[in-house]
């Protein structure tokens, strides 16, 4: 137990997160990022450090502390020392005005650089190396040109934060520092926007943004702390998934499954990760493996392997996917629905709670069924008359593992349809299919080979990119398929340890 009387809790430790999209950094992760950098760089007097994205400032702050032990023997005088640090090779920009504040406050020890009680005492503005010039949207369509937030949401007066950050609000990120040259650039970028209100919103991704931005700068290092979900892409990530997956300059990958693990009391769906692009590294990469704060695995190798688009986070994955790979089956990506298979929004409400004879359809919904005429089905309606297989488009629970990935499946038998809660996995043709299919979904293997795709909520049919199409005419169990495509012990123990048994 600590002592009460000298227990000096660090306050960046002990700050609130703005929401799910602006997350402080605990300064235990900050250090476990910078520990990825070489460590002659904190004996080099001449190295430059950017955080395009500084909340609390933590990053600067660490950054400081290991060169002011780094280049103690080089200057030795500690206040000389401290003022050649913030003036020559720490900068920030704030990502708004409080940030900035907050950031200088932890940074100088002081709200403005030039202030009294700042410990450097070479500043003549109040801003120091950390600055904030506030930055509005340029809208195109009702849309901002450069980071597609929605005019109607963000287009605010003067007296609000617009939220448009300085750092990706340009297309010559260079001249913000006078053409200046990084060695690093570091940090944690808002992660996402909400696209504009209403009950179909979403949010459009950001952090993918703050990446491009800084590899235009061309720095020696670049590492971000960020959501995981861009490894099988999704809204506006498919091209980032795509160009990062494909940079032999991303030297390592250190992945979070579980954000409690970085982030205690945040669940962002699809885990964390972060990365360090070298740009001299021309090998393969480095993959850490984390569960429960404690690495799993760490292995060099590829971010794609043969046939896949998507990044595999696992590294126990690989065999198991290989093995799979090689029997060249059809994959259920081809075969499962799109959204809203039946043209039929979630919200449809265009149905009776007893089935008539004017309303004889069964309706899958939300919270149970209902029934409709089938004159307001607007898509597939030659799938009325099919036996079909469903799921929902929502998986339960979060981020914690075992995970069972997917709902119960539903058998919907013959006129039926459904809302875009759900997807039809298949169209079988008789009932023992059907139940063969369920059977087969159910087991750990079916959901394993989705959650090499799956990192996020809902789900759709590229996650069924990885699982194979059986036979349906057979029955199928986990010990079956395991025979079938050769997955050993050891393999089967790894499945157990992320997904949970399904009834």
């Amino acid at each position: 137990m600590k002592n009460q009387t000298n227990y000096n809790p660090d306050v960046l430790s002990c700050l609130a997160n703005l929401s799910n999209d602006e997350v402080f950094t605990p300064p235990a992760l900050v250090n476990q990022i910078l520990d990825l950098l070489p460590a002659e760089l904190w004996k080099n007097k001449e190295a430059k450090f950017l955080d395009p994205v500084s909340k609390s400032g933590v990053f600067l702050r660490e950054i400081v502390q290991r060169l002011l032990i780094g280049l103690e023997k080089e200057i030795p005088d500690h206040q000389k020392r401290l003022n050649h640090i913030y003036q020559n090779q720490v900068f920030g920009i704030g990502i708004t005005e409080l940030t900035s504040l907050l950031s200088r406050r932890s940074v100088y020890c002081s709200k403005t650089a030039n202030g009294k009680y700042s410990v450097c005492d070479n500043f003549q503005n109040e801003q120091g190396n950390i600055i904030f010039d506030r930055t509005e949207h340029l809208w195109e369509n009702g849309k901002c040109k450069f980071c597609g937030a929605s005019q109607a949401e963000y287009d605010r007066g003067e007296q609000l934060e617009t939220h448009a950050y300085q750092f990706i609000h340009t297309n010559e990120p260079a001249k913000i520092f006078n053409d200046m040259k990084f060695d690093v650039i570091i940090g944690n970028p808002p992660y996402q926007l909400n696209d504009g209100g209403g009950r179909d919103s979403g949010a459009v991704p950001l952090y993918h943004k703050f990446i491009l931005q800084a590899k235009k700068l061309n720095p020696r290092y670049l590492s971000m702390i960020i959501p995981a979900r861009w490894y099988s892409g999704g809204k506006g990530l498919d091209e980032f998934r795509d160009e990062m997956l494909n940079d032999i300059r991303v030297s390592q990958i250190h992945d979070f499954p579980e954000t409690a693990d970085c982030f205690p009391g945040l669940n962002i769906r699809g885990g964390i990760c972060f990365f360090l692009w070298d740009r001299e590294n021309k090998l393969t990469s480095k993959i850490v493996n984390y569960k429960s704060g404690k690495v799993v695995s760490e292995v060099n190798r590829s971010l794609l392997e043969a046939n896949a688009s998507v990044f595999i986070r696992y590294n126990e994955a690989i065999s198991i996917l290989k093995k799979v790979s090689k029997f060249k089956e059809s994959t259920y990506n081809n075969i499962v629905s799109s959204r809203k298979p039946f043209g039929l929004n979630s919200n449809f409400s265009g149905f009776t709670k007893e089935k008539t004879e004017k309303n004889n359809i069964t309706l899958y919904k939300v919270g149970g069924i209902g029934f409709m005429n089938e004159n307001k089905i607007l898509t597939k309606k030659e799938l009325i008359k099919k036996i079909k297989i469903l799921v929902s488009k929502a998986s339960p629970g979060g981020d914690t593992y075992p995970h069972k990935i997917i709902s119960s499946p539903i058998i919907a038998l013959q006129n039926s349809c459904c809302t875009e809660t759900y997807l039809i996995i298949d169209v079988v043709k008789n009932l023992k299919q059907a139940k063969n299919l369920t059977a087969y979904m159910k087991t750990r293997f079916f959901r394993f080979m989705m959650s090499l795709v799956k990192n996020t909520q809902n789900i759709s049919r590229g996650v069924f990119a990885f699982v194979p199409v059986q036979d349906l005419n057979e029955e199928w169990t986990d010990e079956k398929l395991y025979k079938k495509y050769g997955i050993n012990k050891e393999e089967q123990v790894f499945i157990d340890s992320l997904i949970l048994p399904m009834e």
